[in-house]
């Protein structure tokens, strides 16, 4: 079982429409709004954590008011909570949006939460986690002389995700998770005038100066769309860099980063592998839309069109972009490939890359193929610049899942200039093209493999 711990917040996206500006101040007048609720702070963490499979408890104080009321809906059936009674209001952040943009944020509920004591029950269960996640939002829960004796004596490695506002991390903290400004703003103070700016030397100064201050095993310092940099307080830090996300709200990434290495350390995972698999687990989280996708679980292997992707062809069709899919089994990258997925990127606004399951591999080039397991492919492929997704299909040929991506381009790579493409069909019923794009002569899997036997 994990435990989450911390202060839960009711989120409230109010997304319309904006055409036009008000005449007497130039704000945007918006319309058609819709109303979309969420859990916030440890609440988004427990159930980010909960979609890998983990039995999850929250711990949190929540009041007797319509916030607390609409936050007991949105978890139920998704993780296990104990209350903390509250006499204060629910803090509730309202976000006003246009499409995908922040016009203004509206909050409620105070900045404090006045709260009674720990329940017996909530204290056996910090206790007795496989692992325990500290989701301070500065609301007080921290604080708590009642919370931190039961953070103390917990058995499992805790992870502890900060706030300026906050309590420090009691000091059996396993790793505590700061964003960059949040490791500035504490080591501020106890970094010499010697390190300036954001690099990473910076970065792992700050995360040494919070390990000496705290008294904690490790920081992991969240640094964006760099990854991470992992600090043991000596030696050489690791950094883990992340995947870079086309689009995406960053809203949540860091919940979800500190949600998945909390999953992994309770797994047996070492610290170094947790922070790892976390960055790739928030990167996911981004592309699928961030917080706002908050109740879409991962697809696993093989389903045809992941929420991230679907994220990304929303995105690009709302601006009226072209969407391009190309596809294959890409087994061994070669020159050949890179020339076909670069031009095909460049006759759209997105290139989606379809490959092959490894088992629909081997029906087609037989037993010993692939050579690359698909789970490595994709990871190649989504390493190029020009390729802005990868899909995985386990079907002998792409039809299905042309049907989830719909593209409007399909582009094929070799020798099939004036012939009938077998995708071409499908493309027509929604108004696509199958076209064919010049073939690097002299690449292909299969002779480089034919010379690797020669050598």
């Amino acid at each position: 079982m994990i435990v989450v711990v911390g202060d839960a917040l009711l989120d409230v996206d109010l997304v319309g429409t904006a055409s036009r500006l008000t005449p007497d101040a130039p704000v945007p007048v918006v319309e058609d709004v819709e109303t979309r609720e969420r859990p916030g702070g440890a609440a988004l963490a427990a159930v980010l954590a909960a979609q890998s499979g983990a039995d999850v408890t929250l711990v949190a104080p929540l009041a007797d008011d319509a916030g607390a009321d609409r936050l007991r809906a949105l978890l139920a059936g998704r993780v296990r909570l104990i209350e903390i009674p509250a006499t204060s209001g629910t803090a509730v952040k309202q976000r006003i949006r246009v499409g995908d943009h922040s016009v203004a944020r509206l909050d409620a509920g105070g900045t404090t939460t006045t709260f009674g004591p720990l329940p017996a029950a909530a204290a056996a269960a910090i206790r007795d986690a496989a692992a325990v996640l500290v989701a301070d939002y500065g609301r007080g829960t921290t604080s708590a002389p009642d919370v931190r004796a039961a953070l103390s004596a917990a058995r499992g490695p805790v992870v502890w995700d900060p706030h300026p506002r906050g309590a420090d991390p009691v000091p059996n903290t396993r790793l505590v998770t700061p964003n960059g400004a949040e490791a500035a703003r504490v080591a501020g103070a106890q970094v010499g005038g010697e390190v300036q700016g954001e690099g990473l030397a910076a970065v792992g100064a700050r995360a040494e100066a919070l390990i000496r201050r705290w008294g904690v095993g490790a920081v992991a310092v969240t640094i964006g769309a760099r990854g991470a940099l992992l600090s043991y307080g000596e030696g050489a830090p690791m950094v883990v860099p992340a995947t870079p996300v086309t689009g995406g709200d960053p809203c949540g990434a860091g919940d979800s980063f500190a949600a998945a290495v909390t999953v992994a350390l309770a797994g047996g995972a070492v610290t170094g592998e947790a922070v790892t698999s976390a960055v790739a687990a928030a990167g996911a989280f981004v592309g699928r839309g961030g917080a706002t996708a908050w109740d879409a679980v991962p697809a696993g292997p093989g389903e045809p069109a992941a929420p991230g992707v679907d994220a990304l062809l929303d995105r690009v069709r709302a601006a009226g972009g072209t969407v391009v899919a190309t596809g294959g089994c890409f087994d061994l990258l070669h020159a050949g490939h890179v020339a076909t997925l670069r031009a095909a990127r460049g006759l759209g606004d997105c290139l989606v890359v379809c490959i092959n399951s490894d088992d629909s591999v081997r029906r087609l080039k037989g037993p010993t193929r692939p050579l690359v397991t698909a789970t490595d492919r994709a990871r190649v492929l989504e390493a190029l610049e020009f390729v802005d997704a990868v899909v995985v299909f386990d079907e002998d040929t792409p039809s299905e899942v042309l049907q989830q991506v719909r593209p409007d381009v399909w582009a094929k790579g070799g020798d099939y200039a004036g012939a009938d493409l077998p995708e071409a069909a499908v493309l027509q019923t929604w108004g696509g093209q199958a076209v064919v794009l010049p073939y690097l002569d002299g690449h292909s899997t299969t002779a480089l493999v034919e010379r690797s036997r020669v050598w």
